[in-house]
């Protein structure tokens, strides 16, 4: 006697799962970062996090008419980028470059998201992201620490995009998508502070040099960008399983 085959789950069923999935894992991720031992634990993503913040920006310092010189990263997780150059736009120029930080990876995160609804660009997701890790590990990575992990990092991605199977780079653009969304808020008091203390020095927040260069206090700023990177998350999210 055969037993009875067990219907296989739908598509919607399977669908849904992986968004509460990527979900509870955006959480978890954020809850983790809050403390000192859950930065070890997410060590890889703590390190992906400071990439794709001060990528952020030296980024928007480049595409302002500024000059990116160089991305320091430390074994701590933290990390400084280095720009110069009389930006365009002035002041309001300089406080998108602070917010460059903050926003620019939940930006690209929610376009990694909305990549893996085909095979075709979520494949291509994973190359464009390996391939930029290994980019600016050649061109502005300066720190020891930062130029044995990040091309690590841009080898095991492109791996991934080159060999692995479709679901398997769909589920990995997704998740590599919600932690660069989720990454604003790896140190969540840092964005309601007005200083902090980098590689022994201490520094401007990003909230407080967008405050210096436009109106309002440095907290309403940072509240503006936690709130926009949530948004992000949850619209490329709702996007991406909505069909």
């Amino acid at each position: 006697m055969t037993e009875p085959e067990l219907p296989s789950p739908s598509p919607e069923k399977t669908a849904q799962h992986s968004l509460i999935w990527l979900v509870v894992a955006a959480g978890l991720t954020v809850l983790l970062w809050q403390f000192p031992w859950g930065n070890y634990i997410l060590y890889p993503f703590t390190i992906l996090a400071t990439w794709f913040h001060e990528m952020g920006h030296g980024l928007t310092a480049l595409l302002l008419g500024g000059d990116f010189h160089r991305l320091e990263i430390y074994s701590n997780g933290s990390g400084l980028a280095f720009h110069s150059g009389r930006l365009f736009l002035g002041p309001v120029g300089r406080a998108l470059v602070a917010a460059g930080g903050p926003m620019g990876p939940p930006m690209a995160g929610a376009i990694f998201i909305l990549a893996s609804r085909r095979q075709g660009t979520a494949r291509f997701g994973l190359l464009f992201l390996g391939s930029l890790l290994l980019l600016s590990a050649v061109i502005w990575v300066r720190s020891g620490f930062g130029l044995l992990f990040i091309p690590a990092l841009g080898l095991g991605i492109l791996a991934l995009g080159l060999w692995a199977s479709p679901w398997m780079q769909g589920f990995v653009i997704q998740f590599l998508g919600v932690q660069a969304c989720v990454s604003t808020y790896r140190q969540l008091d840092y964005l309601f502070t007005a200083s902090a203390v980098i590689n022994g020095q201490v520094l401007h927040s990003d909230s407080s040099q967008i405050a210096q260069n436009l109106f309002l206090p440095y907290w309403f700023w940072g509240g503006l960008m936690a709130v926009s990177s949530l948004v992000l998350l949850m619209t490329s999210l709702q996007i991406t399983f909505r069909d």
